[in-house]
């Protein structure tokens, strides 16, 4: 059973079956998968957008991890046709890269707009937004920007 508005939050516990429950979790499963590849595209944009490249030291800073962990993904991401690179050169993201990268970006927005619209602190909204985009479904996000732009009318 599907929680509406007019339910209670108590009713929004685990009284389904275990299929049901399992796709739940396989949802999640998944969105934990593309984390990491939605947050390099994300990171390769940002970087080429406000320095000209994306390069690796730069992306293993700004991340907080080591340089050869940046080297293993971008290999995945470059294997998985998000982004192109040579050995010592800046990497670019590909056209499905691009619209990934964008993608994510539009959803953090969104997240990030419906947090500050619902009171939540500028400096919380902006880490909680970077877990919570990679999570959230099309019919949220169109929840929030409802929220958002009623709350713009007026």
């Amino acid at each position: 059973m599907s929680p509406s508005a007019e339910e209670s939050p108590e009713d929004n516990r685990w009284s389904e079956d275990a299929d049901s429950q399992a796709e739940v979790f396989g949802h999640v499963r998944q969105a934990h998968l593309m984390e990491t590849t939605e947050d390099y595209a994300e990171l390769i944009d940002d970087l080429i957008q406000s320095t000209g490249e994306a390069r690796l030291v730069d992306m293993a800073e700004r991340l907080g991890v080591s340089q050869p962990t940046v080297s293993k993904t971008i290999a995945r991401l470059q294997r998985d046709g998000y982004v192109t690179s040579e050995p010592y050169r800046s990497i670019f993201l590909t056209d499905k890269g691009k619209r990934l990268a964008e993608s994510v970006r539009a959803r953090h927005n969104t997240v990030y707009e419906f947090l500050m619209c619902i009171g939540v602190p500028r400096e919380i909204a902006q880490k909680d937004s970077e877990g919570v985009e990679h999570h959230v479904s099309e019919e949220t996000l169109e929840a929030f920007q409802r929220i958002i732009d009623a709350r713009n009318q007026n």
